[in-house]
């Protein structure tokens, strides 16, 4: 297979591609499917508060119902054991189990994880934890400062601690944060997610403060467990639009600012000097020994892909041409460019063993006749799957592919209109339906087992 070559194939061919001990799973996040979002001494998340704030979701929903998953998800791992997954990527809401982000824990919030993760276990379903995934405990927002304090990053620690300590010896692996870039950029910069601060040196002073919390979690971590422990990475490759100089420069910074200012200081010891460089004094302050403990040593990196940035010689983003279409989202569908990035991952920077952890597509799904006919996101899997085998091909080790989403849920500022879901959910029922994308990928997931 050649990084260019990925045409949707026949399934079972694409399925005999990948090793036998090769995963397949599904992706989503506490804020995103849980809902039940002050009960049972449940505390409120800067995401609870962020909707209450008018103009800041895009159809002026909110999380405290969402998709029911805290009361339904016996139905959803019944959901997944019929689609015969390996795996199921979760996140822990910090503050269901520890309401104010330091002090009490929240007996009644760990109890729900305990049920889940027994319930994953008896379906044969291995459980992959991720401890933030952008809910923080709105207390420390409003007490401390939220990621701007240094001093959350010895609470998450803490946190990081009691979940591994807890849950360690059942849970397959443990990331600690995901997708850090869009907690600091579009939570401090771009006002786009919570807590909606817009200053670029907050945001890579927030960047520096969850690397910094991700070392400390690791370390705590492994002084009470043996799980695997890794990230969560988003990376959006930037390419320029054109071929001149002034292009390629714009592309090369904000690469500086999305994969290598978090690529770096994990594998290298350091942030990128050229970004350093171009953000000036908005530069983060990193105190002495900050990278060292930043650097930990890791059980697997996780990557998230969706599509990539073209900039111009302005440093803005262009829309790409969308040869392959497009998403619900607007996002150019590349998956020339996902092979493409996670050899240049392997090759560079030489990572442990990677998973993909989400990638997927928004597509403007609806019923009909009884049924949810989404062609598009089963050409959009066909075709990344046979990119993820061709960047395995030419040496990027990956381990296992989480798809984004098991459930259509709140696609945070968006809201409930954009649809990421493998599973159609009626919000004012909370009736699933499996999507013809869900039944694609659950044949394909029995192909590769048979070729086992």
């Amino acid at each position: 297979m050649n990084l260019s070559d990925t045409t949707r194939i026949d399934p079972a061919a694409l399925a005999a591609a990948f090793p036998p001990d090769f995963r397949w799973g599904v992706a989503t996040s506490a804020a995103q499917i849980e809902g039940a979002a002050f009960e049972d001494g449940k505390g409120a998340s800067i995401w609870d508060a962020f909707c209450r704030q008018p103009g800041r979701i895009k159809d002026g929903s909110n999380i405290d119902v969402a998709c029911d998953h805290y009361h339904r998800f016996r139905d959803d791992v019944a959901l997944m054991k019929g689609l015969g997954l390996d795996c199921y990527r979760f996140s822990f809401a910090w503050p269901r189990v520890q309401p104010q982000g330091q002090g009490a824990w929240n007996e009644a919030g760990f109890g729900f994880y305990d049920r889940l993760i027994d319930s994953l276990l008896e379906a044969g379903i291995q459980p992959h934890a991720t401890l933030y995934h952008w809910d923080l405990p709105q207390a420390l927002d409003e007490g401390l400062g939220g990621w701007l304090s240094r001093d959350v990053v010895g609470h998450f620690a803490t946190y990081a601690a009691e979940v591994a300590r807890r849950f360690g010896d059942r849970l397959a692996s443990i990331a600690t944060h995901n997708e850090p870039w869009c907690t600091a950029t579009l939570g401090y910069e771009t006002a786009q997610f919570a807590p909606g601060h817009t200053s670029r040196a907050e945001s890579l002073q927030v960047a520096h403060h969850l690397m910094l919390s991700h070392g400390a979690a690791v370390q705590a971590m492994r002084a009470v467990c043996k799980t695997r422990l890794g990230i969560v990475l988003n990376h959006t490759p930037s390419f320029p639009a054109t071929p001149n100089e002034a292009d390629r420069r714009a592309a090369r910074i904000d690469d500086g600012l999305n994969v290598r200012w978090y690529m770096d200081p994990i594998f290298r010891g350091a942030y990128p000097a050229d970004a350093l460089a171009y953000v000036g004094a908005d530069a983060p302050q990193v105190l002495t020994g900050d990278l060292a403990l930043i650097r930990q040593p890791l059980d697997f990196l996780g990557i998230n892909f969706y599509t990539r940035s073209l900039f111009d010689a302005d440093g803005k983003t262009v829309p790409g041409p969308g040869k392959r279409g497009f998403t619900d989202m607007g996002w150019e569908i590349v998956p020339e460019v996902f092979a493409q990035h996670l050899v240049r991952l392997a090759r560079e920077y030489n990572p442990p063993p990677m998973f993909i952890t989400e990638n997927g597509m928004a597509n403007a799904d609806r019923v009909v006749d009884g049924r949810v006919p989404d062609e598009a996101r089963i050409s959009y899997l066909s075709s990344h799957l046979q990119a993820l085998a061709a960047a395995m091909s030419l040496g990027a080790d990956v381990r296992g592919y989480f798809y984004w989403s098991l459930l259509d849920n709140f696609e945070w500022n968006s809201g409930y209109d954009k649809r990421f879901g493998l599973v159609h959910v009626d919000y004012a029922t909370q009736a699933r339906l499996l999507k013809d994308s869900a039944h694609w990928y659950r044949d394909f997931v029995a192909r590769h087992r048979a070729s086992r």
